[in-house]
């Protein structure tokens, strides 16, 4: 796959952001000690799953995958947290972020074209 290494970057920041935006809307959306239980699971939870369910053989990660999972499933656990991650912000009052971010989760995934064919066969 001949992601480019900005787009790989892109892709890390968005990752990162999105946990950012999970912990965000988990402290702002509750109060008393649940505020700091999702402040702290809800990105906690998302790098798991991140980091757990993989496809075998993704030459866009490290190629291993602890948890295989087919292409399909992996794509909509990536759209899930990334939006997620972005609808965070927004709930928790940063609309601009929130846009922003769902705005460079489009054209990230608009310029691995290839990966998401490859992610659909698998």
């Amino acid at each position: 796959m001949g992601n480019a290494w900005w787009n790989m970057t892109l892709r890390f920041l968005l990752e990162l952001a999105a946990l950012l935006g999970l912990g965000i809307a988990g402290w702002s959306l509750s109060g008393g000690i649940w505020r700091w239980i999702l402040a702290l699971a809800l990105p906690l939870i998302a790098a798991v799953l991140w980091g757990t369910f993989a496809v075998l053989n993704d030459p866009s990660r490290s190629g291993r995958a602890p948890v295989p999972v087919p292409g399909m499933v992996r794509l909509v656990m990536e759209l899930v947290i990334l939006f997620g991650g972005a609808a965070g912000f927004h709930l928790a009052g940063h609309t601009a972020t929130g846009i922003a971010m769902a705005l460079l989760i489009v054209v990230s995934y608009a310029c691995s074209l290839d990966r998401l064919e490859w992610l659909l066969k698998q």
